[in-house]
């Protein structure tokens, strides 16, 4: 990232320039962070589904519940080493 310039030597034109050059960039940064977002709930999306389809049964059901619930409340044994 380039450092500002002096701001002082600057005329009002430069500045505008400065800050219209900066806001285009910005916008530029922006796009492009919102489309990588797109991409990325698309992405989260499809493996959703993915795992929903697993051996015909919801991810919820694969998971052992009550062994979660005891991990959560602390109440399960550490593991062995």
């Amino acid at each position: 990232m380039e450092a500002l310039p002096d701001l002082a030597s600057l005329s009002d034109e430069d500045l505008k320039k400065q800050i219209e050059e900066l806001t285009r960039e910005e916008q530029d940064v922006s796009f492009r962070r919102r489309i990588l977002h797109g991409k990325i709930d698309i992405l989260r999306a499809e493996l959703v589904a993915r795992l929903q389809q697993t051996q015909g049964r919801s991810v919820l059901e694969q998971v052992d519940v009550d062994s979660l619930t005891e991990i959560l409340a602390g109440k399960a044994s550490p593991p062995e080493e």
